[in-house]
C-alpha cells in the first residue's frame, strides 16, 4: 500500500476526516492542505495571518509546512496559541522556544507574535495580545487534541464554547499536566506549571480555517470522544465538528478506536 495514500475516511461533522498509515504521511498531507489555504488567502490579501499550535503532535506537520517552497513567508504573520504562566522563553518547555526554533529560525515569517507568559503584568500582556488578534481576521489555525480532549490549553473544566474572552489564564488539570511529563517536557508533575495563558475556544473558532492534526495512539480516546461523542466542552475537541471550514488529519493509531 502507498504509505502516502489515505487509508480510511471517517465522519467529521458534515465532512470527512482522513486517516493515513503513518505520522509522516499524515503530517505531509496536513501541511499540503495548510499551504493550499495560505496560497488561496494570499490571492486576495497582502498578508496571511496564521496561528500555529505547538507540541509533539504538530512537529511533522510544521516541519513539512516550513520546508514547502511554494510559500512566501515574507507575507505570512504567525501567532502563538498558548504559553505557561511564569516560564521564561529560554525554558526547554516554552512554546515560544518551540516556535522560535521550528518556525521563526527556519522560515523567517514576516512577523512572529509571541505570548509572554512570564510578563510582569500578565493582564497587560493579555490585553496586548488580544488587541493584536483583533486587528484583522485569522485566516487559519492548526489544532491538536490533548489526551483529555483539550484544544490549546482549554481543558474540559475551563473550556467554554461561548467564551466572551479571546485570551485568558486557565488552571491546567492533572491529566494535561501529566501529558507534559509523559512527552518529556518536565521531569515530574511538580515541575509542570499549574497555569497557562491560552487562546479560548471562541477565540480559536474565529479563525476562518482549521487544520486539525491528531496523531498517536495516546490520543485515540480523545479522537473517539471528539468525533463520536456529544459536541460539548466535556471534550473540547468536539468543537472541531462545528467549524464550517475544518480539515481533519489522523494517523492509523489515533483513529484506531473509531467505529467507522
Amino acid at each position: 500500500m502507498d504509505k502516502e495514500a489515505v487509508i480510511q475516511s471517517v465522519p467529521f461533522g458534515d465532512r470527512e476526516g482522513k486517516v493515513y498509515q503513518t505520522i509522516e504521511s499524515m503530517g505531509r498531507a496536513a501541511a499540503d492542505q495548510a499551504v493550499s489555504i495560505i496560497l488561496e488567502t494570499l490571492e486576495t490579501k497582502p498578508v496571511a495571518r496564521i496561528m500555529i499550535g505547538t507540541g509533539n503532535s504538530q512537529e511533522t506537520t510544521i516541519a513539512a509546512l516550513t520546508a514547502d517552497p511554494r510559500l512566501d513567508w515574507s507575507r505570512i504573520e504567525v501567532f502563538h496559541m498558548d504559553e505557561y504562566v511564569g516560564i521564561a522563553d529560554a525554558h526547554s518547555a516554552s512554546f515560544r522556544k518551540w516556535l522560535r526554533s521550528r518556525v521563526e529560525a527556519v522560515a523567517h515569517p514576516r512577523t512572529m507574535h509571541y505570548i509572554a507568559g512570564d510578563a510582569p503584568d500578565i493582564q497587560a500582556e493579555l490585553d496586548r495580545y488580544t488587541a493584536l488578534l483583533h486587528e484583522a481576521p485569522l485566516d487559519m489555525t492548526f489544532i491538536g487534541f490533548g489526551e483529555n480532549g483539550h484544544i490549546a490549553f482549554n481543558d474540559p473544566h475551563v473550556a467554554d464554547f461561548e467564551d466572551p474572552l479571546t485570551l485568558k489564564i486557565v488552571d491546567l488539570d492533572e491529566t494535561c499536566r501529566r501529558q507534559q511529563v509523559g512527552e518529556g517536557h518536565f521531569p515530574d508533575l511538580n515541575h509542570v506549571p499549574t497555569h497557562a495563558v491560552t487562546v479560548t475556544c471562541s477565540g480559536l473558532f474565529r479563525a476562518e480555517h482549521w487544520v486539525v492534526v491528531v496523531p498517536e495512539l495516546r490520543k485515540a480516546t480523545a479522537v473517539k470522544q471528539a468525533l463520536e461523542g456529544p459536541i460539548s466542552p466535556d471534550c473540547p475537541g468536539s468543537l472541531s465538528r462545528q467549524h464550517p471550514r475544518a480539515w481533519l488529519f489522523l494517523d492509523h493509531d489515533s483513529a484506531s478506536l473509531l467505529s467507522a
